[in-house]
C-alpha cells in the first residue's frame, strides 16, 4: 500500500521522516489528527527489520493515540514518533539532542515524550534542543517517569473489568497473569500485590521476573505458557500483538487487561472472537491512558496528585464503554472508538461552528 494511501485510510494528517547521517539517525514522526490539540504521543527505539514495518508501527500508534486523549478526556490529539535503531548502541546526548532538533521543527504540532527503549535522561536531551517534550525529570520541572501513573490507572481499569465481568469489587484471590514486567508491570505488579492477588509473572528478562517472585511472591511462568494458565485476568503489558489468531483460543481468563498497546493483533477479528467466548477486553488505549494523562499534566505544571487521581478517573471510563458496548451489542474495542470518535466529532463542529480568540499553546518552562 503507497503512503498516502495508508494515510487517507487511517487519517493522518501529517508524517514527517528525518534523517541524521553524522549520527544514523532515522526517524519518522506521525501526527494522526489535532481537532482537540496538539499531537503527543512517546518516541519509540527499536529496530525494526524493514523502514516499511517502521512505518507501520508509527501510524498504527499515533492513531492510537487520537483515540487514547479522546477517550480520556485531554485536550490533545494524537501523534508518535518511532527511531529505527538499537537502543543499546546508538544512544547518546548528541544521538537525541538532533531528534530534538527535528521536533523543535514541527512548531508544536508534535509533543514528544518517553516509550519503548527511551527514557526520562534521552527526553532531558530532547529537550535541550525543544520545548515541545514532556516527560523530563522532575528536577527541570517535568513529571519523571509516567510508569507509576500508567500502572495505577491499568490497576482500577483491572478492577473495573473485574467487576462488570464478575461483579466483585474486590480481587483479594484473584489469579492474575502479567506478561511483560517492565517499568509498569512492575508498578502493576505491587498494586495487585497489595491487593491480595496471586500473580503469575514472565518476561524476556530473566531479572525482572526473579525480582517480582522474591518481591511480592509471584510465580514464573516461560513466555508461552502464559497463554495457558488457567487465570482471571491476563495483563498484557508488553509488546503488542499479543492476541491473536493463536494465543485466543488457548485463553482461559474471563478478562484480559493490560497495559500495552495495540494488543490485538487485528482488532475487527480478535475483539469478536474474545467477545464470542465471552472474554471482557479492557480496550488497550483507555485502561493504560494513565501515561498520557500524567504527561498531560506537564502542561499545565505538574501535580503529582491531580495526575494520579485523574488517572482513577479511568475506572468509570471503562465502565462507560462496557456500558455503550452492551447496549448497542458490540465489542468493547467497537464501543471505545465509538465514544472516541463522538468527542472528536463534537469538538470539531464547535470549533467550525465558533473560532474563539486564539491562545498560544506553550510549553515552555
Amino acid at each position: 500500500m503507497e503512503l498516502f494511501e495508508m494515510m487517507n485510510k487511517m487519517g493522518h494528517e501529517q508524517v514527517n521522516f528525518f534523517h541524521d547521517s553524522s549520527n544514523d539517525l532515522k526517524a519518522i514522526v506521525a501526527i494522526h489528527n489535532t481537532t482537540l490539540g496538539p499531537a503527543l504521543g512517546g518516541c519509540r527505539m527499536w529496530n525494526y527489520a524493514t523502514e516499511e514495518e517502521a512505518l507501520k508501527d508509527v501510524l498504527r500508534l499515533s492513531r492510537g493515540m487520537t483515540y487514547k486523549a479522546a477517550i480520556a478526556g485531554l485536550n490533545l490529539g494524537g501523534g508518535k514518533a518511532v527511531i529505527i535503531g538499537d537502543a543499546k548502541t546508538q544512544k547518546s546526548e548528541r544521538f537525541f539532542r538532533s531528534f530534538g532538533r527535528f521536533v523543535e521543527g514541527l512548531g508544536g504540532r508534535y509533543i514528544t515524550a518517553e516509550d519503548v527503549n527511551t527514557s526520562v535522561k534521552d527526553m532531558e536531551h530532547v529537550n535541550k534542543e525543544t520545548d515541545y517534550v514532556t516527560g523530563i525529570s522532575r528536577a527541570l520541572g517535568g513529571s519523571g517517569d509516567p510508569s507509576p501513573v500508567t500502572a495505577r490507572g491499568t490497576f482500577v481499569g483491572i478492577k473495573a473489568a473485574v467487576k462488570e465481568r464478575l461483579n466483585l469489587d474486590s480481587m483479594s484471590g484473584l489469579k492474575v497473569a502479567i506478561q511483560g514486567c517492565g517499568h509498569v508491570g512492575m508498578y502493576l505488579a505491587q498494586y495487585l500485590h497489595e491487593e491480595g492477588v496471586e500473580l503469575y509473572v514472565t518476561d524476556i528478562e530473566q531479572s525482572r521476573v526473579d525480582q517480582l517472585v522474591r518481591d511480592f511472591g509471584a510465580k514464573a511462568v516461560s513466555l508461552d505458557e502464559v497463554y495457558d494458565l488457567d487465570v482471571d485476568v491476563y495483563a498484557p503489558c508488553a509488546l503488542g500483538a499479543t492476541l491473536n489468531n493463536d494465543t485466543i483460543p488457548r485463553l482461559k481468563c474471563s478478562v484480559v487487561a493490560g497495559a500495552a498497546n495495540n494488543q490485538l493483533a487485528d482488532p475487527d477479528i480478535h475483539a469478536k472472537e474474545l467477545l464470542k467466548r465471552n472474554i471482557l477486553y479492557a480496550p488497550d488505549y483507555a485502561i493504560n491512558a494513565g501515561g498520557l494523562i500524567n504527561v498531560y499534566n506537564e502542561l499545565e505544571g505538574y501535580n503529582q496528585d491531580r495526575a494520579h487521581n485523574q488517572a482513577l478517573g479511568i475506572y468509570d471510563i471503562l465502565m462507560n464503554i462496557f456500558k455503550r458496548a452492551k447496549a448497542e451489542g458490540v465489542p468493547t474495542s467497537v464501543a471505545s472508538d465509538i465514544l472516541a470518535e463522538e468527542r472528536v466529532k463534537a469538538i470539531g463542529a464547535l470549533k467550525s461552528f465558533y473560532l474563539p480568540k486564539k491562545k498560544a499553546f506553550s510549553i515552555r518552562r
